[in-house]
């Protein structure tokens, strides 16, 4: 059996992250969303150890102490990170994990896996993803115009990526996307060439 694929997804605020990653884990018995473990307290309706790991700051900390974490960052005051044992126990399976993180975590990643794929998520226009974010309706102007300048930076680590998918339907971003598990699947760096027997005639 061969060793899944470990995938990265960032892309900015708007750009449909979650909608196109849930989508792609649904069509596929063997496509897995890592789930993070967090400080934080549950809200209504999130269920522990399916949502999230909850856990406390000390046993956070501690899980960075020993290098227990893929990537890990903090925000609005509780942590956030991806435990490495239960994502390498899928791989190991030959499922595929699916991280939707922030470039700042892919990086983390990059620098202690390589076997990790990293692929940026952008809609079509820097204008269709200010269309995206007004259209929500749930956001300030000053809330819109903060993550546009944050999307602007993200937009410039694009080139840190192996891949670029241009979400302009949910359709094709997802097609593209099971494309690279494919082609990712049959890479050298995971198929064991060593293994393979080519009957000499």
């Amino acid at each position: 059996m061969n060793k899944g694929v470990l995938m990265v997804i960032s892309g900015p605020s708007g750009a449909g992250k979650g909608t196109v990653v849930q989508e792609l884990v649904r069509r596929s018995d063997d496509i897995f969303l890592s789930i993070s473990a967090t400080t934080r307290d549950p809200r209504p309706g999130e269920v522990p150890d399916r949502h999230y790991y909850f856990v406390s700051r000390e046993k956070f900390r501690s899980m960075i102490e020993n290098n227990e974490l893929l990537e890990f960052a903090e925000y609005a005051g509780n942590f956030y990170g991806t435990p490495a044992a239960a994502v390498d126990r899928m791989l190991d399976d030959g499922k595929d994990v699916i991280l939707e993180i922030d470039i700042q975590g892919g990086h983390q990643i990059r620098k202690t896996r390589d076997d990790v794929v990293l692929v940026f998520l952008a809609p079509p226009t820097i204008a269709e993803l200010e269309n995206r974010l007004r259209r929500r309706g749930t956001e300030s102007e000053e809330a819109i115009r903060k993550r546009l300048a944050i999307a602007a930076n993200e937009y410039r680590n694009i080139r840190d990526y192996d891949y670029v998918i241009i979400n302009d339907t949910v359709e094709n971003a997802v097609a593209k996307l099971q494309a690279v598990l494919t082609a990712e699947r049959c890479s050298t760096k995971r198929i064991p060439v060593d293994k393979l027997y080519f009957p000499v005639k």
